[in-house]
């Protein structure tokens, strides 16, 4: 099972050449695919102050990932409870609230992060 990166939920629903071959193959082959609400709140954020252009509402992002078989991940008080035995390696609160996600749910993270995979988490890329 799998949980995917902000910035790689993007690239695959915009079809983008940044997305890896295989980080596209196993979003499209495997049963079990996952994004954090932790991501659709990162996007509506940076969208917000301009860090983001978005050409479609969050709520038609979430549309197109449940058309696309991709489940979304609530934040859990286990996920949180996690944050607390989490190393500081990585400062962005949202990479870290995914991190937890994956460590207590046992998924492997797809991501190109270079920081993530410094952490006891399992990455693809």
């Amino acid at each position: 099972m799998y949980i995917i990166d902000t910035h790689t939920l993007l690239w695959y629903l915009r079809n983008s050449d940044e997305l890896s071959k295989t980080a596209h193959e196993i979003i499209d082959n495997e049963e079990r695919i996952f994004t954090s609400v932790a991501s659709l709140w990162e996007i509506a954020i940076k969208h917000s102050i301009g860090k983001l252009y978005l050409e479609l509402p969050i709520s038609q992002i979430e549309d197109l990932c449940n058309e696309k078989e991709i489940s979304i991940l609530p934040i859990k008080s286990m996920h949180l409870d996690e944050l607390e035995n989490l190393p500081e390696i990585h400062n962005d609160p949202f990479d870290r609230l995914i991190i937890c996600q994956a460590r207590t749910e046992s998924l492997t993270i797809i991501t190109r992060d270079t920081i993530i995979p410094k952490y006891d988490v399992q990455t693809v890329w």
